[in-house]
């Protein structure tokens, strides 16, 4: 039963573990992202881009990313969004929704989902970002994933149709996650997580 959206842990179990397409070393059994992050984009090469469209074909990868937009760190948020667009193309063209890295750009993704008309099923992990945001990105269809660090008020705005749970790269197991978020939700953890494994599946099968 996979429950963690969204790991760098690469001996995570029931995860989808996200790798670079440098690094990307599939293991018997385990399910993956792969994706340019976007503090990677920096060094990213038409190489790294091809790299990444093979790699996007192994049976072992589910979904692209993480991928997406950060105002802080990597390229300048003109080359970032180019190479989220290759991204973004590709996953229309394999039918895999895309995980997203977005710190402090969320109107840019927002835009980028309406002008390229994004089909495929999108979650924003790590979401730690406030209510308001969060509404903005559920009225636009995304999931969003939470981890070990969140906004109480966007946990609670979030449908529970449309919430995913993740380790990221804290270190803490899902079930930890689930134990701080599931009391916020009036939750048994146990409820979370099979809620989450739900949720997961549903992200992982949607074609729209």
């Amino acid at each position: 039963m996979i429950i963690d959206a969204h790991t760098h842990s690469l001996s995570a179990d029931n995860a989808i573990i996200a790798a670079q397409p440098t690094d990307f070393d599939p293991q018997p059994g385990r399910l993956y992202s792969i994706g340019i992050h976007p503090w990677n984009t920096e060094v990213a090469t038409e190489s790294h881009i091809e790299l990444l469209q093979q790699c996007a074909q192994h049976p072992q990868v589910v979904a692209i990313g993480e991928t997406g937009l950060d105002s802080l760190r990597g390229a300048s948020l003109e080359r970032q969004t180019a190479i989220f667009e290759q991204h973004i193309s590709l996953a229309q063209q394999l039918h895999m929704p895309l995980i997203i890295h977005c710190v402090r750009t969320s109107q840019q993704v927002l835009a980028l989902h309406r002008q390229l008309a994004i089909t495929v099923p999108c979650a924003i992990h790590g979401m730690r970002s406030n209510h308001h945001v969060a509404q903005a990105l559920l009225d636009a269809g995304f999931y969003l994933s939470f981890g070990p660090r969140f906004n109480l008020r966007s946990i609670q705005a979030t449908p529970l149709d449309r919430l995913l749970i993740e380790t990221d790269d804290s270190g803490q197991s899902i079930t930890q996650v689930a134990q701080a978020i599931a009391p916020t939700l009036s939750l048994d953890t146990n409820d979370l997580l099979a809620l989450a494994a739900t949720n997961l599946q549903r992200f992982l099968a949607d074609k729209h």
